[in-house]
Formats: C-alpha cells, structure tokens, sequence
C-alpha cells in the first residue's frame, strides 16, 4: 500500500508538469528510494520569501538567480555552482565551438560531481551537470528574431540540448528566472525535458510541483546520497525502466491486433460474408496487412498529438482527435459496458480522422495541411472504408456502408494502446526503441482462413507469438500422436494430466478441455469457427521469439566496430572562420567517407 501511495504521490507531480520526452518514472525514483515531501511548507515558504524583495507585498514571478535558489531553497553549498570563466582552461571542455557560425556554445555555470569516498568508482567526467542562466523572460522554445545572419539562429532549449551532446555532460538546468527546465539530453538518444514553473510553484495548488524541484535537486539527491541513488543514476536509471514498458507495450499491441481481426470477422458476418470476400478469396493477408496499417497509423496518431505536432484547434481536439475518441469511449463503457459490442460509429471517427491526415482539412481557425503518402492512404487498403478492393473486377456491389466495427473492439484497441498497468501511458516519452518494439510485436504472421474450428496456443519463448491448431485436424489423429504433433505445431507440452486427456478426447469440445491451460485467451477467447480469419505466425517467428534490441546490447557493438574504422578515415580539413582565420584539423571524418562506408 505505501508503494502504491508512493507510486500515485509521483504521478501527480509528473501529470502536473507533463514532462516532454523520458527524463525520471515512477519506476526508476521508487528503486532509489525517492519520495515526495508531502510535509514541504516551510521550504516552499523559503522559495516565496526568496521571490519577495524586502518591502514588497506579494512575490515576483521570477527568481533572482539560479544561486540564490540553489543555496536559499535547495540547500547548496555556494562553491557547489560554479561560474565557468571562459578564460580560465580548466572549463575548456564545457566549450562546443560552432566553427560555421563563428561562435562557441558554453554554461554559465557547472556543478561537479562530490569527491568519491573510500572505495567508490571516481566518474568518468568531472562535471555533474551544466546550468545555463538567462535574461529574464527569454522565450526558452522561440528563435531569437534579433541574432545575426551569421549566427546559428536556434531557440535556446535547441542550443541547450546541442551543448549537453557535445559536451558529454547529459544532465543540465536552463532558467530564464521565470522557469527552470530540467534537460536530460545523452549521446545518442531521444531528450527529455521538465519545466518547472516559478509563479506556480509559489502557489499553494503548485506545492507539488515545487516538492517535486526540491526532491529531485536538494542538496542530498545532488551531493549527499550514495552515487546510486543520486540524480544523475536516476535520469540514467529511467531509461533502462522504459525498456520494460517497450515489452508490456508490445504484448499489448498484440492483443489489439486480434481484437481488430475479430472486429472485422464480426462486421464480415453482418454484411453476410460479403466485406472481405473479394479480399480474402485474392490473398488473407491483405487483411492482415490492412489491419496492421490501422495499428500503425494509431500509434503514429497518439505519439504525434502527445507531441503537440497535430492540430490544437477545439474542433480537431473534440470532434477528430484520437486521444478525444478514447476518453468518450471510456465514458460510453462506464455507462453502457454490457452495450459497447452493439453500438457502432467510433470506427467511423477512425476512418474520418485518417482522411483528414490524408487530405487535409480547413474549417475557420482549423487547418490541417494535406500529407499524402503511403501510410494513410485510404485507397492502399478500400476495405477498411467498405470499399471494393481496387484490383479485384467481381459482380459485387460499388461500395458497402462503412465496416460496422462496434464501439467495443475500438475501445479495447485504444485501451490496450494507451493504458499500462492501470495508468495513461505518454506516447511522448517513448523513444525509437519502444515504437520500434511496438512495430516489430505485429510482424511475422500470416493471415488464413480456418478449415476448421481452431484455437490459438501460447508460445514457449518469452516474445513469441501464440500458434493457431486446428481442432478437427488434432482429433483426428491417433489418440497417440496428438501430443507429438501438437508439440511440432507449437513447441508446448502438456502434462501428464492434460496429455491424458488429450489421448481421451473425442469432440472438439474435449480438446479445447484438454489445452486449457495452453490456450492463449487474448488471441482465441473461444473456439474459432470453420471460415473464420486467425493470424499465423511464420515458423522462423514462433522459434526465435524475436525482439526488438535495446540500445543497450547494441551501441557497445556498434561502437566497437566502426570506431577503429572511423579513427583510421582522418579529419576533416581545415576551413577558414568567418573572421578569415583558419582553425587547427577538427578530428571528425568527412561526412563522404562515413556515407561510403559499407555496413553488414
């Protein structure tokens, strides 16, 4: 119980401040034993009296400066932030030269990591974090309108972000005094941002977004703790827990696929087998492709409103919007659950929305440009919309009305996407490796109609996919066999009592009763019919179990492997500034020679 109080006391402060990209997860601080003040009056009273000049009758919408808040409020030692003289060599390395534009990216101020202590691994670099002090009221995410032409004319958060890569330092604090933004941004990877907002946090309905800037860069989760539970292990720490939602995603995904094949099999039977007969007779899998193509869309569609790259316009937001549809599902199922499977126009909006990505469209303030492209093209896969597929020339009618896919699969396809163990998963957070994950859980099947009834038995591997048996087949074989051949057809065996009562059975029901505890419920939650459409895997697919591979196992690969060849390929060679001056070699290989290489 305290877990789960603990877990919730983290969700709220992250639903308050809806971080952008992975920076911490509940996950990662209740590993480092890291808990929100619930009792953090007195120091946000420290925070206010800090925004409030002697005199003054209500506080400033600013801090005065990112020390004062760092020694007044978080509890540093004044030495623990650190001017960087950019004439002084020892911060030589906090520098990022734009040679280009003829300037030099560097911090205002760096925070070290603390002395090791007897027997502790010293870090690989000095420094623990960079923090970059702005004028008051920079636009953090705007482009200067009044830098030169000759300047790289970013935002300050890109420029951030760039020198946190280049430096290697991935931890930094950018305040322009009236917000202080949190930035994960490590080598390689996808960045993630918090910001905290100074006026909120001097509110008392802020007080846990201010308890959650005092937690995580207190002195004792900066300099005190031991090194794994410090800040910078946790953000680190964070990416490796995402790893495991990549794996409950991806099992998810897939139960969302069969959904959608049991949707269609049912809005197939309505119109009297006449939907996807044209399809199914050419070729089974042009369903399974189409239906693949809806997942992926969906999922393009919640990672792209997430990050905000779609329409903010209240139309789109209530009327064509995803994430909108999901939550008036949820509403529908909590008023009218035993109904959802026989109410029907969610799918509609589905269709709709896809259109309007494809097409574009424009009413008053809401636009949305036309993209085109293969991925939401709507004449790629006809039956999704009811149509005729477009190679087929059969005495069939033009057109059927849209697919009648009840409101309950769409809900469960949106519910498997986007809840994770009871909590709004944030598509905006996931990196490549868990939308890669995502992808590859729906590949390697084929789809085919039953010749007879059938059910799905699980895998054996750990990420392998459920294999389709067909009952008739399985009965009529000796009573012998049927362990033998079940076996070859999915790698499972039963035990001695389940063998029994395979050897004994009779009718198919018998069977079914046999492989109970086998039976992969999320794909087959009963008997599959003669006629009916079940997705296969591929042999190769079943036997691998394959997975998407984290970063993790394959960077050090990588790098093992093409940094001996990159070293060999030389630098770059020198180029005048702007100035007319002509710099040393920068050792990096020309672009040419890493785009000739060849790679297996």
């Amino acid at each position: 119980m305290a877990k789960d109080f603990e877990t919730r006391a983290h969700l709220e402060w992250l639903g308050y401040v809806q971080p952008v990209g992975m920076v911490v997860n509940p996950p990662a601080l209740l590993a480092a034993q890291v808990q929100v003040n619930i009792n953090i009056r007195q120091e946000q009273s420290q925070f206010i009296d800090l925004l409030t000049p002697e005199g003054a009758r209500e506080p400033l919408d600013h801090i005065p400066s990112v020390l004062r808040l760092c020694v007044d409020v978080l509890g540093w030692r004044t030495a623990d932030l650190e001017p960087v003289d950019p004439t002084n060599p020892a911060y030589s390395s906090l520098e990022v030269p734009l040679v280009q534009y003829g300037e030099t990216l560097r911090p205002t101020h760096v925070v070290r990591h603390p002395k090791p202590r007897a027997g502790q691994q010293p870090p690989a670099s000095p420094w623990m974090m960079v923090v970059q002090e702005l004028a008051k009221g920079t636009d953090l995410d705007e482009k200067p309108t009044d830098a030169k032409a000759t300047s790289w004319q970013e935002s300050p958060h890109v420029r951030f972000e760039r020198l946190l890569r280049e430096t290697q330092i991935p931890l930094g604090l950018l305040s322009n005094g009236q917000n202080l933004r949190l930035v994960y941004a490590p080598r390689g990877e996808s960045s993630g941002y918090i910001t905290f907002n100074v006026p909120q946090m001097a509110s008392v309905a802020g007080r846990p977004i201010f308890a959650a800037l005092h937690m995580l860069l207190c002195e004792f989760r900066l300099f005190t703790a031991e090194p794994k539970y410090r800040l910078p292990t946790i953000v680190a720490e964070s990416r490796r827990y995402q790893n495991e939602v990549s794996t409950q995603l991806a099992g998810q995904v897939l139960e969302a696929l069969y959904a959608l094949v049991r949707g269609f099999q049912a809005a197939h039977e309505q119109t009297s087998n006449t939907l996807l007969k044209e399809v199914l007779a050419e070729d089974p899998d042009i369903v399974y492709q189409g239906l693949l193509t809806v997942l992926m869309r969906t999922v393009f569609v919640l990672y792209a409103e997430d990050r905000g790259l779609l329409s903010s316009d209240p139309v789109f937001i209530q009327h064509y919007s995803m994430a909108g549809l999901y939550e008036r599902l949820r509403s529908d199922d909590g008023r009218f659950s035993d109904t959802m499977n026989q109410r029907y126009g969610a799918w509609a909006q589905v269709l709709a929305l896809f259109r309007v990505l494809h097409d574009g469209a424009k009413h008053k303030k809401f636009k949305i440009p036309a993209r085109r492209g293969h991925l939401f093209d709507p004449d790629t896969y006809p039956f999704l919309e009811g149509r005729r597929h477009k190679t087929l020339v059969v005495d069939a009618p033009e057109s059927f009305p849209v697919p009648r896919v009840s409101d309950g699969v769409v809900y469960q396809v949106l519910r498997n996407l986007l809840i994770l163990n009871g909590e709004r998963l944030s598509y905006r957070t996931l990196d490549v490796e868990e939308i890669g994950s995502v992808y590859e859980t729906m590949m390697g099947f084929t789809m085919q109609v039953a010749a007879g009834p059938s059910i799905a038995i699980k895998a054996k591997k750990a990420h392998g996919a459920p294999a389709i048996v067909n009952l008739d087949d399985l009965l009529a074989l000796k009573p012998a066999e049927r362990a033998k051949v079940l076996k070859e057809q999915t790698d499972q065996e039963l035990n001695a009592a389940g063998q029994a009562l395979l050897k004994t059975a009779t009718t198919v029901e018998q069977l079914a009763a046999a492989l109970e505890d086998k039976i992969a419920k999320e794909a087959t939650p009963r008997i599959v019919p003669l006629g009916s459409m079940v997705l296969q895997p591929s042999d190769a697919r079943r036997r691998s179990g394959s997975h998407y591979t984290p970063r993790s196992l394959t960077e050090p690969i990588v790098k093992k492997a093409l940094e001996p060849i990159l070293v060999r390929l030389g630098a770059l060679p020198p180029y005048p500034l702007p100035d007319g001056t002509v710099p040393a070699a920068l050792p990096y290989p020309q672009p040419q020679q890493i785009l000739e290489l060849c790679i297996c």
